[in-house]
């Protein structure tokens, strides 16, 4: 079994997929020593990283540099984070997946929501995307890469329940191996979008939704933190540093 179709499987499993977010090789290494069995990087965590924010500012080559690093470094599966493909039209954002799925990972997530403007892409031009991003997947030998199709509906619509549904539906038409719904929450609408999308469902963890064993009975496939976990980090270096200056003494770094 190659590793595509291993993380297909994963989507499948008894058992819900928690995937671990990471933005450089020490995350990613953590992750997996501590037992995480695959990985999905977080493009909020890598432009952090590189003093930038999200939303595609920083160069895709060297973004694309950071998936390779952690692809090479690790044994566990990798699904990739590329924001809207790094691109202004098809052609472009085709080349990138292919030069993704060329470093080695086993999937990607793409959004459907515009980086240098608020909105989102018109359904039948996203679906257009999503296909040509698959027949260009199964033409270079990449048949059942994993396309993880993000819908940010519940970030910038109000009401937005019966939306994702139509996008979801026609998104997995349309090429995509699972949906993606950050910001989805309520238990009942979740329920309600296992029932009508006939793929795994990826929700992202927020205050109020947290807990893997519920989410597995709500239907959900896959769980992911996000940026969350690098945010922590930053935070708790923040904090760590402004006592080094304000006490001017070390003895802060040596505590449990």
């Amino acid at each position: 079994m190659n590793k595509i179709q291993e993380f297909n499987e994963m989507h499948f499993s008894k058992d819900l997929l928690f995937l671990g977010n990471a933005w450089d090789l020490l995350s990613a290494l953590t992750l997996e020593r501590l037992g995480f069995k695959a990985i999905g990087t977080t493009s909020w965590g890598i432009a952090n990283s590189l003093g930038c924010a999200d939303g595609e500012l920083i160069d895709f080559k060297r973004h694309l540099g950071i998936i390779k690093t952690i692809v090479a470094n690790v044994k566990i599966l990798v699904s990739a984070d590329i924001e809207a493909g790094y691109g202004k039209d098809i052609p472009t954002i085709v080349e990138h997946v292919l030069r993704t799925a060329d470093v080695g990972v086993a999937g990607i997530n793409i959004e459907d929501s515009f980086k240098k403007q608020k909105g989102l892409r018109d359904i039948s031009c996203h679906c257009d995307l999503l296909s040509n991003i698959r027949t260009a997947l199964d033409s270079n030998g990449y048949r059942n890469f994993y396309i993880n199709a993000r819908t940010d509906t519940y970030l910038q619509r109000q009401n937005p329940l019966s939306e994702t549904i139509e996008r979801a539906k026609v998104y997995v038409e349309s090429g995509a191996s699972g949906i993606f719904v950050p910001g989805l929450i309520d238990d009942d609408e979740i329920k309600e979008m296992t029932v009508h999308i006939s793929a795994p469902l990826n929700v992202l963890s927020l205050p109020g939704l947290t807990n893997c064993n519920k989410l597995k009975e709500l239907g959900v496939k896959r769980f992911s933190f996000g940026n969350a976990l690098s945010d922590k980090v930053i935070s708790y270096l923040e904090k760590k540093v402004g006592k080094l200056l304000e006490e001017q003494d070390t003895s802060v770094l040596y505590e449990n």
